[in-house]
């Protein structure tokens, strides 16, 4: 992989490296990923599937289903979340943005779930919000998955 972005989980043992900066970048609110950070949102910004690799530690990767729709990928060792990939976007895989090596490079420019935000958190923000979906998320074709 040529131009490589990099990442990893808390302890370290698990890294992965992007073949093309990340793009379509944005806040999610949905209370699967409250529970699963531990925070109030998670930020995420998608790569094609095929620009992902894990580098080192890919053996303490767990993978679970956390929706009808929905797969992630997170450190078995720390717990630290790594990854979602979506049923109507086989073709990407999102990253949590907070474990690249220098989020900064990588700001959100969207709020979804925000009918999910918990109540006394709230960013300084004027980005874009959306109750659910982005009505021009790619594969929906009209319907939402449950959430």
């Amino acid at each position: 992989m040529s131009q490589q972005i990099q990442g990893g989980c808390a302890c370290g043992i698990v890294r992965y490296a992007l073949a093309s900066p990340p793009d379509d970048c944005g806040w999610c609110h949905c209370t699967i990923c409250q529970r699963i950070s531990g925070a109030p949102a998670m930020v995420f910004a998608t790569v094609p599937v095929d620009h992902f690799q894990f580098t080192s530690g890919q053996a303490q990767v767990g993978r679970f289903r956390s929706s009808s729709f929905g797969q992630r990928q997170f450190c078995t060792g720390c717990g630290s979340p790594l990854t979602m990939q979506v049923a109507h976007q086989p073709e990407t895989i999102d990253i949590a943005v907070a474990t690249l090596d220098d989020p900064d490079k990588v700001p959100p420019s969207f709020h979804i779930f925000d009918a999910s935000r918990i109540a006394w958190f709230e960013t300084t923000d004027d980005l874009p919000r959306h109750e659910k979906f982005r009505p021009d998320t790619r594969g929906l074709e009209g319907t939402e998955p449950p959430m």
